[in-house]
């Protein structure tokens, strides 16, 4: 059991008064995982120049309480150990008899965070093959940690925790008992990565439904794109009405006089057989540092954890930044989600892979599918992971089938991550034939016009085996000079490895473009049978439906 969360535990209620503050960070508790190879930092509070030692698996390091009484220390580095061991955290006291914390069945090996939005936040009991894989989880040395939603306007040092035995805030097995609430891209990209390395995995869940990338980062950042201005003046303006409007105690005298209103309206409309009105949301009482706003998640999840020694990060965002003008500041966002984390966490050029959003809803006119959101949302992920470097991309359009803003097939999403892990974190190659790891799709290359077709071609790396799923063309677009897309023909030139597509209503075709849709269908594949990234010729812009303003592609390198 966790022996230090919110609430202490009888054992520090009966340390001596010196060092009753003794207490580690929220993040450290039974059954965790520790970063290997890299020296584990290890943090918490005590009292003021109070001397803590933390001793594990024959390591030990010191540290003194500083004056705001916070602490850090760094073990030495370890090797991965799938041994669950004692970690035991002690403090001097000012007579030399402080207390002492001890977390149990503590693990070596490599911790991932995995954060983002719902995508990523859906868990194995809503993925498409819960009924099996549950029941059939068997990797207890893969652990992971939720944590919890919190949003604020300063950085928290550390977060909540509801209770020790609490599924949110506290370290759990991915056991049939436990592995339910585990993040289903999170757990099949762990899952991958401990059969193939042989070591414990531990995810550190940060990801909260509903988020955009704004959200996620600093807002000494923010305040630097003008694009987010308008967003920082909407919540500013929202916490000034609640603050001038009492608070906690005048939100809630608000709310109490709304239901009562609420309810004297249903009993009117009931007794003239009119629809009831909806109850108040006692949400829209709430006080709105607490409640999305930029900066607010970085604030209140990233910032509690930004001491932990990671080996990479995995982020599945982008989907609320595809409604209405959401997509203006992402261009700008986006990038600074990777920058701002790898700030926080102390590492200049720590792994940081992307997952492409899918797509939902339905196709329409033509119109609407070349000017949707979505296609701008993934251009940017594409052009940022080309500018980046140590970043991957991972293509998930084709796990949709129904949609659904879920895509249930997780397992897909979740494998394909833990193969740009192996490829380029690992370095792992083919034992068989000494090749890397095989992780992209068909990435485009580029075009060439040859009586009336467009030939396109791809990196050469990413082209091996190119095929058109079941022989089937779907997915392909050609437009003329007068920038008027039609669905188009395609076919694989096997000598040159180029797809050749073609239109018989565009004479004289200048532009293709691939995937390129709110729910993309696309049927382009390497041998490996990874899905070609959505892609266009064109740098035309581009004008979202319900929204002013058109988004033109930045530059590539």
């Amino acid at each position: 059991m966790k022996h230090f969360t919110i609430a202490f535990s009888l054992a520090v209620a009966l340390c001596t008064q010196a060092s009753a503050q003794l207490k580690l960070a929220n993040s450290f508790g039974d059954h965790m995982v520790l970063q290997r190879d890299l020296g584990a930092r290890v943090w918490g509070t005590a009292t003021p120049g109070e001397t803590v030692v933390i001793a594990f698996a024959g390591k030990s390091a010191t540290a003194t309480a500083a004056k705001d009484g916070r602490w850090i220390a760094t073990l030495p580095p370890m090797p991965a150990n799938a041994v669950g061991r004692q970690l035991v955290v002690t403090g001097s006291g000012d007579s030399g008899a402080g207390g002492s914390v001890r977390i149990d069945d503590v693990l070596v090996g490599d911790v991932w965070v995995c954060g983002g939005q719902s995508n990523m936040a859906w868990t194995m009991r809503g993925s498409r093959d819960a009924d099996i894989e549950i029941d059939s989880a068997d990797t207890p040395q893969v652990r992971y940690l939720r944590v919890p939603n919190v949003a604020r306007a300063e950085p928290q040092a550390d977060f909540p925790v509801e209770s020790p035995t609490h599924k949110v805030g506290n370290w759990r097995l991915c056991t049939p008992e436990q592995v339910e609430d585990c993040t289903a891209v999170g757990y099949y990209f762990a899952r991958r990565l401990h059969r193939r390395l042989r070591i414990p995995i531990g995810i550190i869940d940060t990801s909260w439904g509903g988020t955009m990338a704004q959200h996620w980062c600093s807002k000494p950042t923010l305040r630097t794109f003008a694009t987010v201005d308008s967003y920082f003046e909407s919540y500013e303006t929202k916490r000034k009405q609640w603050v001038d409007g009492g608070q906690e105690e005048g939100a809630s005298r608000r709310f109490e006089a709304d239901v009562a209103t609420w309810q004297k309206a249903c009993e009117v409309a009931k007794a003239s057989g009119e629809r009831e009105p909806g109850r108040p949301n006692q949400r829209n009482y709430e006080n709105p540092a607490h409640l999305a706003h930029p900066g607010a998640m970085f604030d209140g999840v990233i910032e509690p954890i930004k001491n932990t020694v990671l080996r990479g990060v995995v982020f599945y965002q982008g989907e609320n930044n595809s409604f209405g003008e959401s997509w203006k500041p992402f261009s700008s966002t986006f990038p600074a989600v990777i920058r701002d984390w790898r700030k926080a966490f102390g590492v200049a050029d720590l792994p940081f892979c992307n997952i492409q959003i899918a797509g939902w809803s339905t196709r329409r006119s033509m119109t609407y599918d070349m000017n949707h959101h979505t296609n701008i949302v993934r251009e940017v992920q594409l052009d940022t992971w080309q500018k980046t470097e140590n970043t991957g991309l991972i293509v998930s359009y084709d796990c949709n089938s129904n949609g659904s803003i879920h895509p249930a097939r997780k397992q897909p999403v979740g494998e394909r991550t833990a193969r740009w892990a192996l490829a380029k974190v690992y370095g792992i190659t083919d034992s068989r034939n000494k090749r890397p790891i095989e992780w992209r799709g068909p990435l485009y290359e580029g075009m060439r016009i040859v009586d009336n077709k467009v030939l396109v071609s791809f990196v050469k790396a990413t082209a091996r085996g190119l095929r058109l799923d079941k022989d089937v063309t779907f997915g392909f677009y050609v437009a003329g000079e007068d920038q008027t897309f039609h669905h188009a023909s395609a076919r694989i030139l096997g000598k040159t490895d180029e797809v050749e597509v073609w239109c018989d209503a565009v004479k004289q075709p200048v532009a293709v473009r691939y995937g390129w849709s709110n729910l993309p269908a696309g049927t382009l594949l390497n041998g490996r049978e990874l899905p070609a990234y959505p892609f266009r010729t064109d740098s035309w812009p581009i004008e979202p439906h319900q929204s002013t303003g058109a988004y033109v592609r930045a530059e590539r390198r």
